[in-house]
């Protein structure tokens, strides 16, 4: 059985993965220029295909019969080649954002609701929002009579959906809006699920809102079209087991501490016994800068190293299942906290004052280790998500942060 994902963009598309613990048939990206998609679909050597951004419209035309929800929505992202080779278009995104506003316990009926974008997955959106009795939905879009330039007007929405691509990985940090615009905002839903976080939902958090990515989203989604792919049902507690293996295995571990803690160490070994890339944050601005990190503070001081620090952290964190290893300096800077929190598990290895040595690492010998440490150990704790002491053997610590973080 042959199915697989059309759309423009999809190298990093997590489907594949989906759809191999869901059942034993192919799954394959395919991604296609809009003047492809109609000789595609007309040649028909697929039995199921799932389709994504910019197609969801598209591929309506050449579907013979779409299901209700296909035709409720006015938009398909399922697609099953019938006997007669002709196409039945569905929707099974349905399922997937009812499934992600169910899992966070988010009342809807009777709420005012912003949904950004007016594509094929704004209209999903939309129509569970109102089938779930939403007071009001507004969609906001570039050029409509809603639009990013007179938000003020919807002060009071309560619901948030991005239905955007904007803010998806490469281009992390990019938001539409900002949250502080909505004082009565209570729940924010983002269907990027690549970063973990995107800027919208890292405002959502701090503020306390219920949010949501698009990753239990795509995976109910994903469970409802393989049963229309294999003609058979899949038990619901598959969607929960797989949005965990996918987290695990995707989030990065970023390690954090101070100068000497073991990071480096503790990173190579980590690294090797989960099959993982190790990235050091170091090594990268060494490498770019072409110099060593002491010529580097010489030449451009600590403030041209701390530029240098975030461009390379922000460049490495997008990236997913790494194994990170940043300096010990990492956290002084507010503007490194978003691309550490955005797709990635932060861990604080802590070790003895005591053993932390301090050659050829200009903070530490500028600054008392006492000192620093008594600066820097308030950051590292906000900072992280777990705490791991890194005082025994590499094994122990590595065996600790997988109990930790993986388990």
């Amino acid at each position: 059985m042959d199915c697989g994902l059309i759309g423009r963009k999809l190298s990093h598309s997590f489907s594949p993965k989906i759809h191999s613990l869901l059942g034993d048939y192919t799954y394959r990206l395919i991604p296609l220029e809009p003047e492809e998609v109609g000789e595609f679909l007309k040649k028909g050597e697929f039995h199921g295909l799932n389709v994504t951004i910019p197609y969801k419209k598209t591929v309506m035309e050449y579907c013979a019969e779409l299901t209700p929800a296909a035709r409720r929505i006015g938009s398909v992202n399922t697609i099953l080649r019938r006997p007669d080779g002709t196409l039945l278009g569905d929707n099974t995104d349905y399922n997937g954002f009812l499934y992600q506003l169910n899992a966070t316990g988010a009342q809807v009926a009777g709420k005012k609701a912003l949904v950004l974008g007016s594509g094929g997955a704004s209209l999903t959106v939309r129509t569970v929002l109102a089938e779930l009795g939403a007071r009001e939905i507004v969609v906001i879009s570039r050029t409509g009579e809603n639009n990013y330039h007179n938000l003020g007007r919807h002060a009071d929405a309560q619901i948030i959906v991005n239905a955007t691509p904007v803010g998806m990985y490469p281009k992390n940090g990019e938001s539409l809006i900002d949250l502080s615009q909505f004082p009565h905002c209570e729940a924010v839903f983002d269907l990027i699920y690549n970063p973990a976080k995107t800027q919208l939902l890292l405002q959502a958090q701090r503020r306390g809102l219920i949010w949501a990515n698009g990753l239990g989203m795509l995976v109910a989604q994903a469970k409802v079209a393989s049963e229309r792919f294999q003609g058979k049902e899949l038990p619901d507690s598959l969607v929960a087991q797989i949005i965990r293996r996918l987290e695990r295995e995707t989030h990065n571990i970023l390690l954090i501490g101070m100068p000497g803690c073991g990071k480096t160490t503790i990173g190579q070994a980590l690294a090797q016994k989960l099959g993982r890339p190790l990235a050091d944050v170091d090594e990268k601005i060494v490498a770019e800068a072409g110099c060593s990190i002491p010529e580097i503070f010489a030449k451009e001081g600590e403030e041209g190293f701390r530029v240098r620090e975030h461009r390379a952290l922000a460049e490495i964190a997008k990236q997913s299942g790494l194994i990170i290893s940043a300096g010990g300096g990492i956290v002084t800077r507010p503007e490194n906290r978003d691309p550490m929190e955005e797709n990635s598990v932060v861990v604080w290895l802590r070790r003895d004052i005591h053993k932390l040595p301090t050659d050829g690492r200009p903070v530490s010998q500028s600054v008392p280790l006492e000192e620093l440490y008594r600066r820097r150990a308030p950051l590292y704790e906000a900072a992280a998500q777990v705490t791991v002491d890194n005082n025994g053997t590499v094994e122990q610590t590595v065996d600790e942060i997988i109990k930790r973080v993986m388990e």
